[in-house]
């Protein structure tokens, strides 16, 4: 399994930035694709899933209305559009594959079958 992030960067409070992640390795139409994201000092935060299988999705009550997941299950891709983006989402990113979202919103890695290294989103106030 390998998962390559790319689309990181600085940007303002308000401003916006997309991620993407490109996969190999997986069936990508039988898994759960998503990102978590860890900021210094804090936790692992599940922020955004999408279930291949059947269209569902998860966000983060923090991000809801502001990120979007999407896929593209030609190229095997995920990106996640992020708006009106805030210094509390300043983290590192990660993408992240599972067999169900469960698993990439607890962000615990004994339930995913892959993760990236990680991009790094800073928000400036």
């Amino acid at each position: 399994v390998q998962l390559v992030e790319s689309g990181g960067g600085l940007v303002q409070t308000g401003g916006s930035l997309r991620l993407a992640c490109a996969t190999s390795g997986f069936v990508f139409d039988d898994h759960a694709i998503g990102w978590f994201r860890q900021a210094p000092g804090k936790e692992r935060e599940g922020v955004a899933c999408i279930n291949n299988m059947d269209g569902t999705t998860y966000y983060a009550e923090s991000v809801k209305g502001r990120f979007t997941i999407s896929t593209n299950n030609t190229e095997n891709t995920a990106h996640l559009q992020m708006n009106s983006l805030v210094p509390e989402d300043t983290a590192e990113y990660y993408c992240a594959v599972a067999i169900l979202c469960y698993g990439i919103v607890l962000a615990t890695p004994k339930y995913l079958e892959g993760w990236g290294q990680g991009t790094l989103v800073t928000v400036s106030s």
